[in-house]
């Protein structure tokens, strides 16, 4: 029975997807919620599946920009797969003796000549042969180096005034994705319709990393999941964000909106680019629930099984460079989210502590944030709480 594979609902206010790449061909036999073909939306990557085992038989449309309800594909229910005709196998060519190597009228050298000729760099056609046979001797040698012209002296080297001709040069025309061109409109209208600002600060590591240390085996052990330096930073930042309300707020129209929940984003890197799942209501998770949620998201951006309903909202985001190196940077907004918290790699370097110059692994961590509706002294202040959280992170567990 034939079965029409339609494009699905895949997100509030998403009315189109491009087709990527099918992961499977006609005549190919399907199972039931096999992956089939990738849509790629203004938001993430997502796999259809397949509804029915079967066959996948005529793709209806390989590429290009399909609307949600429209049919891209039949399926054949139940079907067994097409057989590959398989090309008979041709006879293997009958072996061709090889041609007789044509005779060197080249004369013989005796081996003293040989020698010679070979030292001075003299051909047997520049030698005249007086031995028997036609064969060169020895003095035959030393007579065609005494006549050998002398060689004209090479050109002193000069630097060309022009290029030699370039190999062929060619640029590579790839369209935008849905997901890349949504990701650069949103980039540029952060810039065009806020007021950013970035301010900076650093945290010393060093007691994160030593709990890590001394409890990340028990941790994983009771908990199925590492103990990263993330949840840490969502903790962090709820509890600031508790304080300095105004990071958790967006403007509205005429008004302030100050929200009484904590959604905090976590920008993920995947294959297009960065996609920002939701932690819902962080504040009401434990450390462990924060790394399992963490984790998961990750494992299902590489896959493209991200659901766009979990990349939409966010009072707050959090970025981490780091992972990539980065040692600083200045953020970008996630509107309508007013504050995002980027953080970067560890590195020790000299600091000072009680007068003493120590060697300390530290971070250096970016707020940026919107002018209209948080004034500096907001954003300096949320920015030095989340250090003072990091560097003693028992602050955490006891909201001090």
């Amino acid at each position: 029975m034939a079965v029409e594979l339609k494009v699905p609902a895949v997100g509030e206010s998403i009315t189109e997807v491009e087709i990527g790449q099918w992961l499977k061909k006609e005549g190919e036999a399907v199972k039931v919620d096999e992956p089939l073909v990738e849509l790629v939306t203004d938001k993430a990557t997502l796999e259809l599946p397949s509804p029915v085992n079967g066959v996948l038989g005529k793709i209806l449309v390989s590429s290009g920009v399909a609307k949600v309800g429209d049919v891209v594909a039949m399926l054949e229910e139940g079907a067994a797969p097409v057989a590959r005709s398989e090309a008979a196998p041709q006879p293997a060519p009958s072996p061709q003796p090889a041609p007789a190597q044509p005779q060197s009228a080249q004369p013989i050298a005796m081996p003293a000549a040989e020698r010679l000729m070979a030292q001075s760099g003299i051909t047997p056609a520049q030698v005249q042969p007086s031995g028997p046979g036609g064969r060169i001797l020895k003095e035959d040698v030393q007579q065609a180096i005494a006549t050998k012209p002398a060689p004209a002296p090479a050109p002193a080297p000069t630097v060309p005034l022009t290029p030699k001709a370039p190999a062929e040069r060619k640029d590579d025309v790839v369209p935008m994705t849905p997901l890349r061109r949504r990701i650069a409109e949103r980039l540029l209208a952060a810039k065009q319709n806020t007021a950013m600002l970035t301010t900076f600060n650093e945290a010393d590591m060093g007691m994160v990393m030593d709990l890590r240390k001394e409890y990340g085996e028990s941790f994983q052990k009771k908990y199925g999941v590492k103990l990263g330096f993330m949840s840490f930073f969502v903790r962090a930042v709820v509890q600031a964000l508790q304080e300095i309300p105004q990071l958790n707020a967006e403007i509205r129209g005429g008004d302030i909106v100050y929200h009484r929940y904590y959604d905090i984003g976590i920008a993920v890197g995947g294959g297009e680019g960065l996609v920002v799942p939701v932690i819902r209501d962080a504040d009401k998770l434990s450390m462990a629930q924060i790394e399992a949620v963490i984790a998961d998201y990750g494992v299902r951006v590489r896959e493209k099984k991200i659901k766009p309903e979990e990349l939409m909202g966010g009072t707050f985001t959090i970025t981490n460079g780091g992972i990539y190196g980065s040692l600083n940077s200045t953020p970008i907004l996630n509107p309508p989210q007013v504050g995002i918290l980027g953080m970067h790699a560890i590195v020790e370097r000299p600091v000072v502590r009680n007068g003493q110059v120590v060697i300390r692994p530290m971070m250096n961590l970016a707020l940026s944030y919107d002018h209209r509706i948080v004034d500096g002294r907001e954003a300096v202040t949320f920015l030095k709480r989340i250090k003072e959280l990091i560097e003693n992170p028992v602050r955490l567990a006891l909201e001090v």
